[in-house]
């Protein structure tokens, strides 16, 4: 369990590592282009999730990520503002873009990974609150540039980070499992069925999201989409969205604490990336503390970003179980998705 821990810090330590970069960078760029605060924020959730992606990923598969996820980013940027003008033709284009990142696992691991990067972007956009560039600066050709090029730092600062602890750090990252390809019994196949439970969970979170909670309905987009993906049956669902609650919980009554202590300004980033960091080093070991450490980072960034996070918190945690329970609910009853083994070929009689 101790080298487990001092292998999971060092794992944290270089993805901290590369999120720091990547906003140091984008920070400088906000106050050279006259960019909104948003800019570091979208680096940071984008680097946080390409860490996790690239970590296994062999070299010669790399150079996918920095063509789909600039493109992926700079729609994200068009998607984010047809939300905002146009919430149920955008909630419709979201539901139906990170269905389809999910039914493509159907043709292969690079598919599957090409799926994932996708969706990341799209998790971002639920994470970054407000567009990110000032009104003056909203024209379409600035607006996904600068989405793109943020994506390309991220890519950069990552691969720089984790090349550098592959050749001078004590630990290489294990290598890529590949997983046998069979053909599944089951019909549809578990990629459809995965994709028409996603499609269901996160529709239906749009929809209630907006009318019980109004502007705050990501959070319950967030929570259906994070229970419903890597579905691995019923069981995983449900499991991964008690989690996610229980950490919602533990993450609300430690950013209350916080905002009862007074931090703000430039102690709340602080409080943020040194909260994210702990959370990074505990997640392998449970999903509620990567759940928790989220809650309250969040909590905090609205708070820097000038609301009551503290009043806004039982409203957050009623989103998060309203959009676990619209993921276990399609997980179980739409299309679910058991434990299967893949049909086999003839087997070979060894003659003696």
């Amino acid at each position: 369990m101790r080298s487990r821990l001092i292998r999971n810090a060092y794992e944290s330590a270089l993805t901290m590592t590369a999120v720091l970069l990547c906003w140091g960078a984008a920070l400088w760029l906000e106050g050279a282009a006259g960019l909104h605060t948003d800019v570091p924020v979208l680096a940071v959730a984008l680097t946080l999730s390409l860490s996790a992606t690239q970590r296994t990923a062999p070299t010669r598969r790399r150079p996918a990520a920095l063509v789909l996820l600039p493109a992926t980013a700079a729609g994200a940027r068009f998607l984010g503002r047809l939300i905002m003008h146009h919430y149920a033709m955008g909630a419709a284009v979201f539901t139906a873009g990170i269905s389809l990142c999910v039914w493509i696992r159907r043709y292969g691991p690079a598919a599957a990974r090409a799926g994932t990067l996708m969706t990341l972007p799209f998790v971002a956009l639920l994470v970054v609150p407000g567009p990110a560039l000032p009104l003056a600066a909203e024209g379409g050709l600035v607006s996904w540039f600068w989405s793109a090029l943020i994506a390309v730092m991220a890519c950069l600062s990552v691969w720089l980070v984790q090349g550098l602890g592959d050749r001078y750090g004590p630990w290489r990252p294990d290598p890529e499992r590949s997983t046998p390809r069979g053909t599944s019994r089951l019909r549809p196949r578990p990629s459809t069925r995965m994709a028409v439970q996603m499609a269901a969970a996160v529709a239906a979170a749009f929809v209630s999201g907006r009318l019980l909670f109004d502007d705050h309905w990501p959070w319950a987009v967030l929570t259906a989409y994070v229970a419903a993906s890597g579905n691995r049956g019923r069981t995983d669902v449900l499991h991964k969205g008690v989690e996610r609650f229980a950490g919602a919980a533990a993450g609300t009554l430690l950013a209350t604490g916080v905002a009862a202590a007074g931090i703000t300004g430039g102690a709340s980033v602080a409080a943020m990336f040194a909260i994210l960091a702990v959370a990074l080093w505990l997640r392998p070991l449970d999903h509620a503390y990567w759940a928790a450490g989220m809650t309250t980072v969040l909590s905090l960034l609205l708070g820097y970003f000038g609301q009551d996070a503290v009043s806004l918190l039982p409203t957050r945690l009623a989103a998060i179980a309203l959009g676990a329970a619209l993921s276990v609910a399609a997980a179980w009853w739409l299309l679910p998705v058991r434990h299967h083994r893949p049909r086999e070929g003839p087997r070979r009689v060894r003659r003696s």
